[in-house]
């Protein structure tokens, strides 16, 4: 088969296998807060926002990170010369990274499905964030290819990160201002 159509196909699986993340994650915040509401709000959109999570992880986010390892493998195979240079290795150590993410959100699935929420909706909000970042790296990596400019890339990665967490952060306080103007509306005698 030839070298391009093997790498037309990891780009594929790896865009669906971001998709999934993302979407992953968000899911996991709304069933958190689902969680938080009154019955009978609580069970019906518990029960919907899980059944989604597992067609999603299933049927959409782990075929694609295998998808993504499979062909991945296979270039480097075809090309293993791409292991000369340091911008594909530490491509490869954010692909690691990003691999370990995934399992973390396969134990928040796990967790979810059981019953059991134990990150709150601010924790996952930046643990969504996470997944931006080694988007950005990887990308950045593989578009670039240079390792030169490594030190200021990986400042701006960190700055970007930061950036990312003071925005989360913000919107939390927001969200938490919006709540307080709630309640003092529904209770003006206090």
């Amino acid at each position: 088969m030839d070298y391009l159509y093997i790498k037309a196909l990891h780009v594929i699986f790896v865009v669906c296998w971001f998709a999934g993340l993302f979407y992953m994650v968000r899911l996991f915040i709304y069933t958190k807060e689902a969680y938080e509401k009154e019955e009978p709000a609580k069970s019906i959109l518990t029960t919907q926002l899980i059944l989604m999570q597992r067609k999603l992880w299933f049927i959409i986010t782990w075929p694609s990170a295998i998808g993504t390892f499979v062909f991945g493998t296979w270039m480097i195979a075809l090309n293993p010369a791409i292991l000369m240079f340091p911008w594909m290795w530490l491509k490869l150590i954010f692909v690691g990274l990003l691999a370990l993410y995934h399992l973390q959100c396969h134990s928040y699935y796990k967790q979810q499905k059981a019953g059991v929420f134990s990150a709150s909706s601010f924790k996952l909000r930046l643990f969504n964030e996470l997944g931006t970042v080694f988007l950005v790296a990887i990308v950045f990596l593989v578009i670039v290819k240079s390792t030169g400019g490594l030190v200021w890339g990986m400042l701006g990665l960190f700055i970007f990160a930061a950036l990312l967490m003071g925005g989360v952060y913000i919107y939390k306080k927001q969200r938490q201002t919006m709540s307080d103007k709630e309640a003092d509306k529904q209770n003006p005698s206090s």
